[in-house]
Protein backbone atom coordinates (compact mmCIF):
# COMPACT_ATOMS: atom_id res chain seq x y z
CA UNK A 1 0.00 0.00 0.00
CA UNK A 2 2.97 2.32 0.58
CA UNK A 3 3.82 2.10 -3.13
CA UNK A 4 0.55 3.86 -3.97
CA UNK A 5 1.54 7.02 -2.04
CA UNK A 6 2.61 9.50 -4.74
CA UNK A 7 0.91 12.85 -4.13
CA UNK A 8 0.86 15.25 -7.05
CA UNK A 9 1.20 19.03 -6.64
CA UNK A 10 0.40 21.31 -9.58
CA UNK A 11 0.68 25.06 -9.97
CA UNK A 12 -0.85 27.00 -12.86
CA UNK A 13 0.18 30.56 -13.71
CA UNK A 14 -2.86 32.19 -15.28
CA UNK A 15 -3.72 32.35 -18.97
CA UNK A 16 -0.64 33.87 -20.62
CA UNK A 17 -0.68 31.97 -23.89
CA UNK A 18 1.82 29.32 -22.85
CA UNK A 19 1.97 26.22 -20.72
CA UNK A 20 3.26 27.34 -17.33
CA UNK A 21 2.34 24.25 -15.33
CA UNK A 22 4.81 23.04 -12.74
CA UNK A 23 4.40 19.50 -11.46
CA UNK A 24 6.11 18.03 -8.40
CA UNK A 25 5.94 14.32 -7.61
CA UNK A 26 6.87 13.23 -4.11
CA UNK A 27 7.94 9.62 -3.80
CA UNK A 28 8.03 7.75 -0.52
CA UNK A 29 11.30 6.03 0.33
CA UNK A 30 10.66 2.92 2.39
CA UNK A 31 14.26 1.68 2.32
CA UNK A 32 16.17 3.52 5.08
CA UNK A 33 19.42 1.69 4.29
CA UNK A 34 19.90 3.59 1.00
CA UNK A 35 20.12 7.02 2.63
CA UNK A 36 21.14 7.96 6.10
CA UNK A 37 23.17 10.22 8.30
CA UNK A 38 26.53 8.88 7.15
CA UNK A 39 25.72 9.47 3.49
CA UNK A 40 24.47 12.97 4.30
CA UNK A 41 27.72 13.80 6.13
CA UNK A 42 29.78 12.46 3.22
CA UNK A 43 27.76 14.56 0.74
CA UNK A 44 28.13 17.65 2.93
CA UNK A 45 31.89 17.13 3.23
CA UNK A 46 32.20 16.69 -0.53
CA UNK A 47 30.21 19.86 -1.17
CA UNK A 48 32.29 21.87 1.31
CA UNK A 49 35.58 20.75 -0.25
CA UNK A 50 34.18 21.45 -3.73
CA UNK A 51 33.77 25.15 -2.90
CA UNK A 52 36.87 25.52 -0.72
CA UNK A 53 39.02 27.34 -3.36
CA UNK A 54 36.28 29.93 -3.92
CA UNK A 55 35.86 30.49 -0.18
CA UNK A 56 39.62 30.96 0.29
CA UNK A 57 39.79 33.39 -2.65
CA UNK A 58 36.88 35.47 -1.38
CA UNK A 59 38.34 35.54 2.14
CA UNK A 60 41.74 36.73 0.91
CA UNK A 61 40.08 39.32 -1.34
CA UNK A 62 38.02 40.63 1.60
CA UNK A 63 41.13 40.90 3.78
CA UNK A 64 42.98 42.75 1.02
CA UNK A 65 40.09 45.20 0.60
CA UNK A 66 39.94 45.76 4.37
CA UNK A 67 43.69 46.46 4.45
CA UNK A 68 43.30 48.88 1.53
CA UNK A 69 40.50 50.75 3.33
CA UNK A 70 42.63 51.00 6.49
CA UNK A 71 45.60 52.28 4.46
CA UNK A 72 43.51 54.86 2.60
CA UNK A 73 41.92 56.01 5.87
CA UNK A 74 45.35 56.37 7.43
CA UNK A 75 46.64 58.41 4.46
CA UNK A 76 43.58 60.69 4.45
CA UNK A 77 43.89 61.44 8.16
CA UNK A 78 47.58 62.26 7.64
CA UNK A 79 48.97 60.05 10.37
CA UNK A 80 52.65 61.03 10.78
CA UNK A 81 53.63 57.43 11.62
CA UNK A 82 52.62 56.05 8.22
Amino acid sequence: MADDYNPMIEQNVGDVGGDFTKSITIEANDNPSTTGDIEAVIDLTYNIFEYLPEVIFVSLYALAMYAAVLLITKKIKGDPKG
